[in-house]
């Protein structure tokens, strides 16, 4: 029995500024204190991480359409693009692979406009408020699905 794909971590617009940009939201902790957990928790099974962050949305959609036939699943934090990209969201269905979505602070406690998700309605799963440790969860979710 083969080993499922890798499992792609997906950072949008601004997650490179994890621990710089406002830490009393997002915490001190920075993208690659978030990386290194995901390899470390998919390592507890034997599982690997395929990590991809950029601030540009063409550049995450065209990461997606390259995940189809080689990763296992998608943990996604879009950052404001959750709120924005009906683009996001049409290119997150062509992969056909179970998809969680993540973010760090509670976005339902935040901002009106943070209260909807283009990408939840296609999401097998919302992880939101656990700070990185939500990803951590989402991984684990992914591999005992």
């Amino acid at each position: 029995m083969s080993t499922p794909g890798p499992i792609l971590v997906l950072n949008g617009p601004n997650l490179n500024m994890l621990g710089i940009r406002q830490p009393e939201v997002y915490g001190s902790a920075t993208l690659d204190d978030v990386v290194h957990l995901c390899r470390q928790t998919a390592a507890r099974y034997g599982r690997e991480i395929d990590a991809f962050q950029s601030n540009s949305e063409g550049a995450l959609i065209d990461r997606i359409h390259r995940a189809r036939g080689v990763e296992s699943g998608i943990v996604i934090n879009p950052g404001g693009l959750t709120h924005t990209s009906v683009a996001l969201r049409d290119a997150l269905v062509i992969p056909e692979l179970p998809i969680v979505e993540v973010h760090i602070s509670n976005v339902h406690a935040r901002e009106e406009f943070r209260h909807h998700s283009y990408i939840s309605p296609i999401a097998t799963a919302v992880v939101a408020g656990m700070g990185i440790q939500g990803y951590a969860a989402a991984i684990e979710f992914l591999i005992h699905r």
